[in-house]
């Protein structure tokens, strides 16, 4: 039995009843240390039979009254350290373990101890730094605390500090740091970036947190590295003491989304972030071109006044406008464009020119007028006179009691001036409640202003009634979203959501109807429809004209064709309401799901914000399943995939489960995937808009659009399903989630602890500390039940044992192949487990693997798609090492047939450039090919 715990503490489970340290013995006259006095080495001694026998209760017992004896437990212990070294390396010791010991003991009951100005307690101090400056960091909070370091004079901690920071400790400097409140004393920059380039985040949030300077200084720091030449590289490598750079996790997207985030969670002056703000103004200035000069989907007056607004007088961005322009082939919508604009037509390429100046001849726009758009999309069965705009008390008044009418149905809805992904949550501008025959438009933006007016307070009152009545059945799309966002624009409705009482999201039920394989429903889908405007359109008919979507809704007054796009939003929940009830065969729906729907029938008393739905996974079935494109039972192993940089955490989810997976790099452009495709053979998973364009370049069932509000898991199992993948125990963890490689090495447990232990002086100087991941490693130290299987794994990975040959000999930590193993990663208990007898590292990365609970938890967590493999008549055969994909598989659109290739620019967290094939050739062989040798 090991003594020490987590923390080094055994006492962590030997606790009293309430959860504290307690007195486990007290101090009984006639104890052997009744007259211990100032001596803590005749005590030291009594207890190293104790510690030796590991009788933790005895052992803690006669501690307790060991410290009860000294005069100055404080000085004794710090008499213990100084004259030995034991606690000074890994693994548990007598001396740390009495140092956790002495914390919960003057817990429990604090001595007088030294004044905290006296000579006495600062010399104390004094030597206490001394064996700070050498201990493990589990010893760093009780040293704190036992000798009040918090409140020391500082200079001493700043040196020590920077000791461990040159020594390459920088997560045990900035931990420190934290816990002396010593951030003022430091260079925010020289304590964070070592700890940016390992991709600890989250530490260095933590570590500016309650300091408004160092936020400033941190923002600046990450904006400057979002610059468009800026390479991340030159950064590492003025910092050769970091191990095991993950620069892949600090790509521009990254950095430009953790700036935005630290911008709307301190408040911060967007002034000082101009790189990511001009980058975000170009984003948004791209996407509204795209969505005006591709997609055709928004109005020219909506982009006109989008782009004005974003513009401006900002020459770098009209520049940009006019690129954009010149590259569109539509030149009849760019010359529009550039005639609403006031563009100068010198600026302008030719072909736009001329189509400008015919425009301005004609005098006339380009655009249909709203008649013509109204033929093909849902329009709602009231006239234009039952669409009431509310913008005062009194109106408010006068329609109170057709709003708050019990027992009836209202369709809910929001809109928002678009934010474009610049930060922050939308203020809502409108809020639409639709009854029988009539839509109420409500303007948030006098009806909430000023907070405590007398609009306001009538506002407020009549919303919470409205939604905490249970008898009003209160229809949404997306409805937490929205009522989050109707929080943030009034105040007094911050926590709105806990009231609901009697709502039912629309979304949940799209979600389950789409889970059966409906192609009638399906059809919308291939228009590029999704979101509400999908399950009109399958419900009824006809989709929502989205092309007011994204309007500037804080303009007023509202324009016509705003109006009745927000009347339209809201009544089409009523008629999709009512087509489910009446016809809930028809969209796959039970009848016990419909009657739970319908007022009523279920009680709404509960706290639950929405009736609680059973959802299972579900994807866009934009495309039939492709039964004659896919054979019957495709092994797991055989199936290729391709995900875009959406899909990142399904690339790792499937990997999980033996499929070849690559993904696409936070900055690979959508292309990238279709040309991969195509060279290879790969289906294509995709969440994003290019899913048409996609589609176009590598034919029918090869592309497929995934719903991205899914999590990981419930992707993989629509993804399996769609394509008939079968997957069998023997393919989990046949390839590995970090970099898709599927050749492994295994290594022996003596093995692996003489290479932590060569690699120590650099790898341990440099370690962060962190224990494994489990969403990366198989498992983490400790995780594994003693019933746990054994052999599960091992039997069926296609890996060697790893020998001497196999290592570089100036490098004992580095595969001939120059990949360096992450021994920084493996935990210190691991290596003594006795039920652990060997360990798995990844050849294409070098991350090291081992047996473990995890296994288990991914078995319970894919159970319904191992189920189904096992149960399906023809049981699937893994393919060989020289097998390849069945040859018999359609290949349709021309694709070449099945050929692995290099990937030297494909990368991200994900993904990894290749698959290495170290154990069928060496680094020359690989060099002689030409491929690409992976770091």
């Amino acid at each position: 039995m090991d003594p020490a715990g987590a923390d080094g503490d055994p006492t962590a489970g030997n606790l009293a009843a309430d959860g504290t340290a307690g007195d486990p013995g007290g101090n009984p006259v006639g104890s052997e240390y009744h007259s211990v006095g100032q001596d803590p080495f005749p005590f030291l001694q009594a207890l190293q039979k104790l510690w030796s026998t590991r009788e933790l209760q005895q052992l803690r017992e006669e501690a307790w009254r060991g410290f009860d004896a000294l005069d100055d437990p404080r000085t004794g212990l710090l008499a213990m350290l100084e004259s030995s070294q034991g606690w000074q390396q890994k693994g548990p010791s007598l001396e740390s373990w009495l140092t956790c010991q002495l914390q919960h003991w003057l817990q429990a009951q604090p001595l007088p101890g030294p004044a905290q100005c006296s000579l006495k307690l600062k010399q104390l101090q004094a030597r206490a730094l001394r064996v700070l400056a050498e201990s493990p960091p589990v010893l760093v909070e009780p040293l704190v605390s036992i000798f009040q370091l918090q409140d020391a004079d500082q200079s001493p901690l700043l040196t020590h500090v920077h000791q461990l920071h040159q020594e390459g400790k920088f997560k045990e400097a900035a931990l420190l740091g934290m816990k002396l409140k010593l951030q003022p004393g430091l260079d925010v920059e020289k304590m964070s970036i070592p700890l940016l380039l390992q991709d600890k985040v989250n530490l260095v949030e933590r570590y500016v947190a309650g300091f408004p300077d160092l936020q400033r200084r941190l923002l600046v720091l990450l904006d400057s590295w979002c610059q468009p030449d800026f390479d991340i590289r030159v950064v590492a490598r003025q910092h050769p003491q970091v191990m095991s750079p993950r620069l892949e996790r600090l790509s521009p997207r990254a950095l430009s989304q953790q700036v935005l985030s630290l911008l709307e969670r301190h408040g911060l002056d967007p002034a000082l972030c101009p790189n990511v703000v001009t980058q975000r103004r170009l984003a948004t200035l791209r996407y509204l071109c795209y969505k005006r000069l591709v997609e055709g989907s928004m109005s020219q007056e909506n982009w006109t006044d989008h782009v004005q607004c974003l513009v401006g007088q900002d020459e770098w961005l009209q520049e940009e406008l006019l690129r954009l322009l010149a590259s569109t082939d539509n030149e009849a919508a760019a010359a529009q464009c550039a005639l609403d604009l006031s563009l100068p037509e010198e600026q302008l390429s030719a072909p736009v020119a001329t189509e400008l100046h015919r425009l301005k001849l004609q005098e006339k726009r380009a655009e249909a007028p709203l008649e013509d758009r109204r033929d093909g999309y849902y329009q709602p069965p009231i006239c234009r006179e039952d669409i009431h705009f509310l913008a005062s008390w009194e109106d408010l008044a006068r329609h109170e009691a057709e709003l708050l009418q019990p027992d009836q149905v209202v369709g809910v809805d929001l809109e928002w001036r678009p934010s474009f992904g610049t930060g922050g949550r939308p203020q809502a501008s409108i809020m639409q409640v639709a009854v029988g025959g009539r839509v109420f438009l409500l303007d948030l933006s006098v009806l909430s202003q000023p907070t405590g007016g007398q609009a306001s307070q009538a506002f407020c009152r009549l919303v919470s009634q409205l939604l905490s009545d249970p008898s009003i059945t209160k229809l949404g799309y997306g409805m937490a979203g929205d009522l989050r966002s109707l929080g943030a624009s009034c105040p007094t409705l911050a926590h709105v959501e806990k009231q609901l009482r009697g709502g039912l999201d629309l979304l949940q039920v799209h979600r389950q109807m789409r889970i059966a394989d409906m192609p009638a429903l399906g059809r919308g889908e291939a228009r590029g429809l999704r979101g509400l405007s999908l399950l009109v359109q399958q419900v009824l008919g006809r989709p929502l004209d989205k092309a007011q979507q994204l309007s500037n809704w804080d303009r007023r007054p509202l324009s016509e064709e705003q109006l009745v796009y927000a009347a339209a939003d809201a009544y089409c929940l009523l008629e999709v309401y009512q087509t489910l009830c009446r016809e809930p065969a028809s969209f796959s729906l039970s009848e016990d799901l419909v009657k739970s729907l319908r007022p009523g029938h279920s009680e709404r008393s509960g706290p639950q914000e929405l009736p609680r739905l059973q959802v299972a996974p579900a994807l866009a079935w934009q495309e039939p399943a492709a039964k004659e494109d896919m054979a019957p039972g495709v092994p797991a192993r055989a199936f290729r995939v391709v995900c875009d940089n959406m899909l990142q955490g399904l690339a790792r989810s499937l990997r999980c489960l033996g499929v070849d997976a690559l993904a696409l790099g936070t900055d690979d452009d959508h292309r990238r995937a279709a040309e991969v495709a195509r060279q290879e053979g790969r289906i294509i998973l995709t969440s994003g808009l290019p899913y048409h364009k996609l589609r176009a370049q590598v034919g029918a069932g090869r592309c497929l659009s995934v719903d991205c509000s899914l999590k990981a898991r419930q992707q993989v199992k629509a993804v399996l399903k769609h394509f008939n993948v079968c997957v069998t125990h023997a393919d989990i963890f046949s390839r590995c989630q970090a970099c898709n490689c599927d050749q492994y090495l295994k290594v022996s447990k003596d093995m692996m602890r003489q290479l932590v232990r060569l690699g120590s002086p650099q790898e341990d100087a440099h370690s962060t500390g962190d224990k494994a991941d489990p969403s990366e490693d198989l498992q983490d130290a400790g995780d594994a039940p003693d019933e746990a299987p054994r052999g599960g794994y091992t039997s069926h990975l296609p890996c060697r044992w790893l020998e001497a040959a196999d290592l570089q000999s100036h490098a004992p930590a580095t595969l001939a192949n120059g990949t360096r193993l992450q021994l920084a990663r493996v935990p210190e208990g691991v290596l003594w487990r006795p039920d652990l007898q060997h360990f798995y590292c990844c050849s294409g990365c070098g991350k090291v693997f081992w047996e473990g609970s995890h296994l288990g938890r991914v078995t319970s967590h894919f159970s319904e798609v191992l189920n189904s493999a096992a149960g399906s008549q023809r049981q699937p055969k893994p393919p060989g090492p020289a097998s390849g994909p069945p040859a018999q598989r359609p290949n349709p659109a021309g694709l070449v047939p099945w050929p692995r290739q290099d990937h030297p620019d494909l990368h991200g967290p994900s993904a990894h450039p290749r698959v290495l094939q170290i154990a069928s050739r060496t680094p020359a062989q690989s060099t002689a090919r030409g491929d690409t040798v992976c770091p």
